[in-house]
């Protein structure tokens, strides 16, 4: 008999709403190109313009300020470019991240490595905004990117505060909430945000398919794509219509049962960590500050991830060992590092995430593999996938 798979690895991607789903397969072979006048075309321009209008609604932005882009990646290398700036401002030259930041932030976009800074984060995986202050009355101005919330811990970071200070420096604030759309509220007026990433497939949209939301007033963002004059000259190339349209029915569905879904996995969240620390060794990392609903990310001294990450998928259980852009790479997570943590927890760090669809049943599944694991861990065994 096949065992029951539980799938724990939401951040990577979440499976499609039905909602997505439903406009996908209505509209994947729409004729119509949006970009044409003719009554196909126009037809696809409405599905086009009804998502952006969805999508802003969600993040609190008006519909003329989101670019349609092909993910999250994309929308971050466009969102970091040098010399943007606010209306009677200052053009900002170079990038300051902060240390736990999505790898497609941390390449740099297209700043050039010489004017890149990073700026520290606590043990909690906190930005440290002594330091960010610092760094950006160095030599200001500065284009800053800090993420909502991190795609391995679930970390919240205190960005209306990162704003008041980058704003107050005469900087640009870009925040990736590609993690926290549909798990946590999403503001860009409130965060006070210029810049703002997000990707449909982590709402339960289809994947290949994101966006990057702009403040009015914002100038100097230079396409990273040329070509014809698609989103309004900002992203070039023809729009994926049917991805789109999903998006913006997934995101619509989050946003309508956010509060519902939310509270839902902050109880499994609580049964499942309340299960992972009957191991005495377990850590939850960033456990003492807010996180996403959904997130854990722990260890336990002795435990060897890239094996762990077998074991739990021969006893039916999908989880990850970290970011789904760097855990098929044996690399230590650059998030744990940066937070301090010891290189024999790093080298064992687990991400479990939840959904929509997550139920009792997945996390006991997950807890009795941990069971079999954590008792070998016990008894001074290097990885205990000899049990699984």
């Amino acid at each position: 008999m096949t065992k029951a798979r539980a799938y724990l690895d939401w951040n990577a991607t979440a499976p499609l709403r039905p909602e997505g789903r439903a406009a996908l397969e209505a509209h994947w072979d729409a004729a119509g190109n949006p970009s044409s006048v003719h009554a196909e075309g126009r037809a696809a321009r409405t599905l086009v313009e009804g998502a952006r209008q969805a999508l802003a609604q969600a993040v609190g932005a008006d519909a003329r300020d989101v670019i349609f882009t092909s993910g999250g990646t994309e929308a971050n290398v466009l969102a970091l470019t040098p010399g943007l700036m606010r209306r009677g401002g200052g053009r900002a030259e170079r990038l300051i991240v902060s240390a736990t930041e999505h790898v497609s932030v941390l390449a740099g976009g297209r700043f050039e490595k010489a004017d890149m800074a990073i700026t520290s984060v606590d043990r909690n995986g906190v930005v440290d905004l002594v330091a960010l202050r610092a760094l950006l009355h160095d030599k200001p101005p500065a284009l800053v990117s800090v993420m909502l919330a991190n795609n391995e811990t679930g970390a919240i970071q205190p960005i209306a505060e990162v704003a008041d200070i980058v704003r107050d420096a005469g900087g640009l604030l870009h925040v990736d909430a590609v993690q926290a759309l549909g798990k946590i509220p999403v503001s860009l007026r409130e965060l006070k945000a210029d810049l703002l990433s997000v990707s449909a497939h982590k709402v339960g949209g289809p994947k290949g398919v994101g966006a990057l939301v702009v403040a009015d007033g914002i100038l100097g963002l230079d396409p990273a794509i040329r070509g014809g004059g698609q989103e309004r000259g900002r992203r070039a190339g023809t729009e994926n219509v049917a991805g789109i349209a999903a998006f913006g029915a997934a995101v619509t569905a989050a946003m309508t049962s956010l509060a519902q879904e939310s509270a839902a996995m902050v109880t499994l969240r609580e049964r499942l960590e309340a299960g992972l620390k009957r191991h005495p060794g377990a850590v939850i990392f960033s456990e003492a500050v807010p996180r996403l609903p959904n997130t854990t990310l722990f260890s336990a001294a002795g435990l060897k991830a890239e094996t762990a990450v077998i074991g739990f998928d021969l006893e039916g259980v999908a989880i990850s060992s970290g970011s789904a852009c760097s855990s098929g790479k044996v690399q230590p997570s650059h998030v744990l590092a940066a937070m301090g943590v010891a290189p024999d927890l790093i080298q064992g760090a687990l991400r479990l995430s939840l959904g929509w669809q997550t139920q009792v049943a997945d996390i006991d599944q997950c807890l009795e593999a941990w069971r079999k694991l954590s008792g070998v861990l016990g008894r001074g065994h290097e990885t205990g996938l000899e049990r699984f």
